[in-house]
């Protein structure tokens, strides 16, 4: 397995330790800033967050510099992202952070993208993320760490940066599965 996999595989096992930490009502106290607070749990997972996040940009990175792309990384990486993305919002409707129906939306698009996937796979076509894809992820990331850290540092000024960039992720999210879908009809239409 080569190093961008391992990376990959680190994003994952890093998502149960995220999940404890938004989850377990750990008493490590608040910290103050602008109009919010900021649990320590929130901090650290949002830290986590970054961290396994970071990991997408990385791996790519080294695959691609290092000619090291493989049919597993193409696999692997987008579930990756799936995973760590659908746990951080499905925790933030328990935790009041974002509507039901966003994540609901949001959700619900990674799973038809999985199954035009799994037809492209029966039909022995590898289907990697397309450019929509990458910008729809890299604002969920944004939406889902500033939210993590209940909008610092925007809390200070009072403008709810988490929230705007979380329906821009959604807008991005809807526009990048239609695009899918689009380009990669033939996959539907052709299977046998």
């Amino acid at each position: 397995m080569n190093l961008p996999n391992k990376l990959t595989l680190s994003r994952i096992f890093l998502i149960p330790i995220f999940i404890i930490l938004l989850s377990v009502p750990f008493e490590w106290g608040e910290w103050n800033i602008g109009e919010n607070t900021l649990p320590v749990s929130h901090f650290a997972a949002a830290l986590l967050f970054i961290v396994a996040a970071s990991t997408d940009w990385i791996d790519g990175y080294i695959a691609r510099k290092h000619n090291l792309v493989t049919n597993l990384g193409k696999f692997l990486d987008p579930l990756a992202d799936k995973l760590l993305v659908s746990a951080a919002l499905i925790l933030f409707v328990e935790l009041e952070l974002a509507p039901a129906w966003v994540v609901i939306i949001i959700i619900s698009r990674e799973f038809a993208i999985t199954g035009l996937r799994l037809v492209a796979a029966g039909e022995g076509i590898v289907l990697a993320a397309g450019k929509m894809g990458k910008i729809k992820t890299a604002t969920q990331m944004v939406a889902i760490a500033v939210l993590l850290l209940h909008n610092f540092p925007f809390s200070y000024i009072g403008f709810p940066f988490g929230t705007v960039m979380l329906y821009i992720a959604l807008f991005f999210t809807v526009l990048s599965g239609i695009d899918y879908f689009v380009k990669n009809w033939h996959v539907m239409r052709d299977s046998k």
